[in-house]
Formats: structure tokens, C-alpha cells, sequence
């Protein structure tokens, strides 16, 4: 199967997450389908939780790795998970039982939806793909492997209808044209770049000196 390749720089995506209660935002770079992106997110839930991230794929969206820190009212937990090869490491210490993974997936995060997908095309073309993930749970940042599988359902508004599944769990997901998760059902959606507040009252609302007033 041949990928067309896409080459996104300095784009930012701002998701809504409703089962934390909060917000990610991650600034993305991607071309062909090597994928860089330093992300921020923050929930209430289970608890009230911080989480920076950078990720970093190969040229064929393959993680190679993430580095988490994450910050709770009692506690800071970081994370370096690395993929050398075939080789996963988890802060240094080798993880065999995670071998035949090629994904990490971070919990809760609707970008790393889009390394399994953008790999086999699953947002342009009819087909199913089964996979393992180096899973990372948030906000302990543990990490296990899951088996999740992803079907293309159809084209949905300049993109796709993508259904993920894990274990007896299921949604589908609206995939941009670019891979990119626009609504995950019960875990969030992306937030437009839109207001209905006008260049003029930004200048003098709340986020400006208001200098006049």
C-alpha cells in the first residue's frame, strides 16, 4: 500500500477531553509519516493532573520514543520509553513482553490515535489492522501491552469513520483527511479555531490592556 505524504509544520491541535475533565493541546510536525509533536494536557480526573510529553516516530510512524512527565498534588512521575528496533526500554530497564508492539499509546490522548492509522492508510482507505501498544496510563504512567484494533467504516466529512477497538470496548472515530482525531466519543473532540468574538472586542476585552478605556 503506498502512504501519500503529508508535510504539516508548527500545527497546533487543541482537544477537549472529556473523560479527564480537561484539555490537551499538542504542537505538531509531520512529514511524510515521521511525526514529532511536544504535547501539554491537564484532567481532573481520576485525579487533578499535569502532563508534558514529546513524542517522536520513524519514517514509518513507528515510535521510537516518548519521554512523560507528569505532575499530581502529591507527586512527579517521569517516563522514558524507547523502541530500538525491536527492542522496547522502559526508563532503561529492557520490556521483552512489549516486543511486538510498534505504537506507544498515552491514555486518554487522542494523538496517538493517528500513528496506527496514518501507517496503513485506515483514514483514505477500506481495511482492518490489528495491534499491540505500549499503553502508558495516566497518571501512574505504568506501561502494559494492549491489542486494539482499528477498521475503516467509510469517508465522514472530508475524512473518515475509523472504529477502534480493545477488548470488549469500541467507538468510532472521526479522522481528519490528514489522520488526526477530530471526535473520539466518550473520551473528547477537537476544539475549532473559532469565535464569535470580533477583532474589535478582542482588543478590548479581557485579554488585552484595553488601552482607551
Amino acid at each position: 500500500m503506498t502512504i501519500e505524504s503529508e508535510v504539516l509544520k508548527g500545527r497546533q491541535f487543541l482537544w477537549q477531553v472529556e473523560e479527564t475533565a480537561g484539555f490537551e493541546s499538542s504542537w505538531i510536525d509531520l512529514d511524510g509519516l515521521r511525526l514529532h509533536a511536544e504535547g501539554r494536557s491537564a484532567g481532573q480526573l481520576p485525579e487533578p493532573y499535569w502532563v508534558t510529553y514529546t513524542l517522536d516516530t520513524d519514517e514509518n510512524a513507528v515510535t521510537t520514543r516518548l519521554q512523560v512527565t507528569c505532575v499530581t498534588a502529591t507527586e512527579r512521575r517521569s517516563l522514558d520509553l524507547r523502541r530500538e528496533g525491536d527492542t522496547w526500554s522502559v526508563d532503561g530497564t529492557p520490556r521483552p513482553d512489549l516486543a511486538d508492539a510498534r505504537d506507544c499509546d498515552l491514555a486518554c490522548s487522542p494523538l496517538t490515535n493517528t500513528m496506527p492509522i496514518i501507517r496503513t492508510g485506515l483514514h483514505r482507505h477500506p481495511g482492518t489492522a490489528e495491534f499491540v501498544m505500549a499503553f502508558v496510563e495516566v497518571p501512574g504512567l505504568r506501561v502494559v501491552p494492549s491489542k486494539q484494533t482499528y477498521t475503516h467504516l467509510g469517508p465522514a466529512d472530508g475524512g473518515a469513520e475509523v472504529r477502534y477497538a480493545a477488548g470488549s470496548f469500541t467507538s468510532d472515530l472521526h479522522i481528519d483527511a490528514e489522520g488526526f482525531v477530530v471526535v473520539y466519543p466518550t473520551l473528547g473532540h477537537r476544539v475549532p479555531a473559532t469565535t464569535s468574538v470580533t477583532d474589535g472586542e478582542r482588543l478590548r476585552g479581557p485579554g488585552s490592556a484595553r488601552p482607551g478605556a
